[in-house]
């Protein structure tokens, strides 16, 4: 498939929006969000009496292991052009990352559980630290890859607790208010990463890229040591087994998923797959009568959390297809640059930022399923408004949309994490933030997939297609957010 990129239009061209200059723009949407964020953070943690330095080691950690997947991935080009790769093999610098995290996860989180959940994240703020170090001294693509990978096991150990310690932090009638600030902070973190990307490979090389997560890393970890508390433990053996066939599980499936992406031949797409059903077969008969199993299937016997995974699953698709349809779209058929579909992108995750302090406060007194519910009828409306451009759309007719969508998916977020968090008991915490996080890296990666089946079938209209089939999931997702309202399924919690 060859996709020919019109030439884009000049910054006059395009209402004056872009007028401030290139990726300039940039930190006047995201300061703003940043500084709320942090004076939210300091406000929450006076008013549930505890000491800032616990949410703050907590949060900084979920900035640099956010930050970097957007770091990394605007920094592909500099770094395929200075080690003299192609850029094409230079994706598995990012492949490699998302494997490690996916295929870590859940085993992370049953770690989190029997060690506790303060041990594995600062286990995993040492390993980023480590990964970010080899990262930056790597001198070629294998030995990046392997550095990559070490961070992919940092991230991971972050990711998989991170809700767990949040519902540890937050006294139960403020856990909406906590997730919805945790919500925020990955939202303009994802943001920024971009922006700070773009300023350091403006004075400096990419190894710096991964060497400036260093200082904010040893911040984290001091503050853990000075400030976050330990978590009570559920004290069983660790199946190493079991932990091997769970990482098997989701490291082939993503791989299956990644080649669906990258249109790999479809006998090893098959093969991953059938690799994926054996690993997921094997643990299912392992773990039958364990009362704790890592794959977490006790939890899903308990309806309302199945359902909430669910419509996460369904969300982060949306969100996936998007992310990755909207900038080819914006560019390839309305003829924005680079930069400024970069700049159009930036409303959604923005809106999202802030519609936390009106969702979160509210999924503390209403139903998390009739707030996501409505949410993610929203995001369709968007997604379809989106689908619906005129010929040459105005800077504002591009904006309004993407608002929309980020109301809407403000909406489900955060209620959605207290709903899947706030439905199992208090020693399950680490295997629902496990789920949590998975659900996330599997919504987006089964998006990424469908937005390139749709290229590889219709070419450019595709994309449009794809926003179309987001606007469709988004009325599925709505529909099981729904259902949890139904007497039988409701939560008692």
């Amino acid at each position: 498939m060859i996709l020919s990129e019109p030439e884009a239009r000049g910054p006059e061209e395009h209402d004056g929006l872009f007028l401030i200059g290139g990726a300039a723009a940039w930190p006047v949407t995201i300061m703003p969000s940043a500084v709320i964020v942090w004076a939210k953070a300091y406000e929450e943690s006076g008013r549930c009496g505890m000491k800032s330095k616990a949410l703050l080691s907590v949060l900084i950690g979920v900035v640099i292991s956010t930050c970097d997947i957007s770091l990394t991935n605007t920094a592909l080009p500099a770094i395929a052009r200075e080690l003299g790769v192609d850029p094409a093999a230079s994706i598995w610098v990012v492949n490699v990352y998302y494997l490690t995290v996916t295929a870590a996860l859940l085993p992370l989180a049953a770690l989190g559980e029997i060690h506790g959940h303060r041990r594995v994240f600062l286990g995993g703020l040492l390993m980023f630290v480590v990964g970010s170090v080899a990262s930056g001294l790597a001198w070629s693509l294998p030995s990046l890859a392997v550095g990559r990978a070490i961070l992919g096991i940092g991230a991971a150990s972050i990711s998989a607790v991170t809700p767990a310690l949040i519902r540890f932090i937050f006294p139960p009638e403020r856990l909406g208010r906590g997730l919805g600030i945790y919500a925020m902070v990955v939202g303009v973190a994802f943001t920024a990463g971009p922006t700070v990307a773009s300023a350091i490979l403006s004075v400096s090389a990419w190894p710096a890229i991964f060497l400036v997560n260093v200082p904010f890393g040893a911040m984290a970890i001091g503050l853990c040591l000075l400030g976050l508390p330990e978590t009570p433990r559920n004290v069983r053996r660790f199946d190493l087994v079991a932990g091997a066939l769970c990482s098997g599980l989701f490291g082939f499936l993503l791989a299956g998923l990644s080649g669906l992406s990258h249109l790999v031949d479809w006998r090893l797409i098959a093969a991953s797959w059938l690799a994926a059903a054996g690993c997921g077969y094997g643990l299912l008969r392992r773990e039958a009568k364990q009362p704790a199993p890592i794959l977490a299937v006790d939890l899903f016997r308990i309806p309302f959390f199945s359902l909430s995974a669910v419509t996460s699953i369904l969300a982060f698709a949306i969100q996936g297809m998007a992310f990755i349809a909207l900038p080819f779209l914006l560019q390839l058929r309305y003829g924005y640059s680079q930069v400024e579909a970069g700049l159009l992108m930036t409303p959604w995750p923005a809106t999202l930022a802030l519609m936390t302090f009106v969702a979160a406060p509210m999924a503390d007194r209403i139903s998390p399923g009739l707030l996501g519910g409505i949410g993610l009828l929203i995001v369709a409306a968007g997604l379809a408004c989106l689908a619906t451009l005129p010929a040459s759309p105005s800077v504002p007719e591009v904006l309004w949309r993407e608002v929309l969508c980020g109301i809407g998916f403000g909406f489900f977020q955060a209620p959605n994490m207290k709903a899947l968090m706030s439905s199992v008991p208090l020693g399950r915490s680490g295997g629902a933030g496990g789920i949590l996080a998975t659900s996330r890296l599997l919504g987006q990666s089964i998006g990424a997939a469908m937005v390139a089946v749709c290229m590889y079938v219709l070419d450019v209209p595709g994309l449009v297609a794809a926003i179309w089939l987001g606007a469709a999931v988004a009325i599925c997702g709505s529909a099981a957010s729904f259902s949890r309202l139904l007497p039988a399924i409701r939560s008692p919690r």
